[in-house]
């Protein structure tokens, strides 16, 4: 088991380097020049070549690439000033992601303020897929061939073709605007107000993935209901629940953490338009004005974050698979 996890760390790793090499190198081939951007359109020539000094950015991209990643990760390597809290400190690991080109701010600084909104919508996100898509996958699986199993099959197909900002803007109409049920818009002070707001942008997101998850329990437990297992559990007398709970939804946990693991990206990618949508205050947001703002250090500096997150969730699904399937832990 411990060269399984061995293994699927140092892919995980790769992967995270392989993704910050790409977006490194592709930000830098693009025409638009950063300089230009932050010096104004009207700005004359020497005032542009003057900010690319002060950026680093008349160097030749190896050398700048070769210089943000070794001052991405440092071990036992102190800042040059004391309390310089620009950066994410690990006992003696050091990340630095830069300073932020317009905002003058650290990266990491501005993702730490971010982040929190960003992991509430996720989490609510991904409360709402599993809750939504675990029990209509069950009762349309239990009710095969009636109405509910084919009212539930056409509205899956509703929420996979219908993008997520056309599903944000159809909810933040009629649950915000019309029915006043919930803010426009915003963050909110308090927590409870924080967890009000959420509501709506993480239905947005969830009722996405609901649609694939209600599939995928759907097809796996119309499948299981069929072994002999579940008619012998059903001969002797179990209650149906049991038998629903117990043994056929248990065994479709594989397919169904597979999924959860892999709708990280989907969450990530959906998150920057949602965000944007009901103005919430996360990494979406931040991200999209990086874009905009050629912002090249906060752009890495989200980058870096999402795919560290998608990759360990993906790790922790490799992870549970050792637990759940005993063969695993033999590779």
């Amino acid at each position: 088991m411990l060269a399984y996890l061995g293994r699927r760390l140092l892919w995980s790793l790769f992967t995270i380097w392989a993704v910050v090499t790409a977006t490194f190198f592709i930000y830098n081939v693009l025409p638009e020049d950063p300089a230009r951007v932050i010096a104004g359109p009207q700005a004359r020539p020497a005032d542009v070549a003057r900010i690319r000094t002060q950026l680093g950015l008349d160097r030749p991209v190896h050398i700048r690439y070769g210089l943000y990643m070794s001052n991405l990760v440092s071990v036992g390597k102190p800042p040059a000033d004391p309390k310089d809290d620009s950066a994410w400190t690990v006992g003696p690991i050091r990340i630095d992601l830069g300073v932020s080109y317009l905002k003058r701010k650290p990266v990491t600084k501005l993702l730490a303020k971010a982040l929190p909104p960003t992991l509430l919508v996720g989490i609510l996100a991904l409360a709402i897929e599993v809750a939504i898509g675990a029990a209509a996958g069950v009762i349309a699986a239990m009710k095969r061939h009636g109405v509910l199993d084919y009212g539930t099959v056409a509205l899956t197909l509703v929420g996979i073709s219908a993008p997520t900002f056309l599903t944000g803007l159809l909810l933040q109409h009629f649950f915000a605007r019309e029915l006043k049920l919930f803010p426009l818009d915003g963050y909110g002070q308090t927590s409870a107000e924080q967890l009000h707001s959420a509501f709506l942008p993480a239905l947005t997101l969830g009722l996405y993935g609901a649609a694939y998850y209600t599939r995928l329990v759907r097809d796996e437990m119309i499948t299981l209901l069929k072994e002999d297992y579940i008619r012998t559990a059903r001969a002797k007398g179990q209650r149906e629940w049991v038998v629903i709970v117990r043994h056929a939804l248990r065994n479709a946990l594989m397919p169904l953490v597979t999924v959860v693991g892999l709708s990280m990206g989907t969450l990530v990618g959906g998150a920057i338009v949602t965000e944007k949508i009901f103005r919430w205050p996360g990494i979406g947001s931040l991200s999209v004005d990086a874009i905009v703002e050629r912002d090249g250090p906060v752009i890495m500096g989200v980058v870096i974050l999402f795919s560290t997150m998608v990759v360990a969730a993906n790790f922790l699904v490799d992870l549970s698979y050792a637990v759940l399937d005993p063969r695993v832990r033999k590779r």
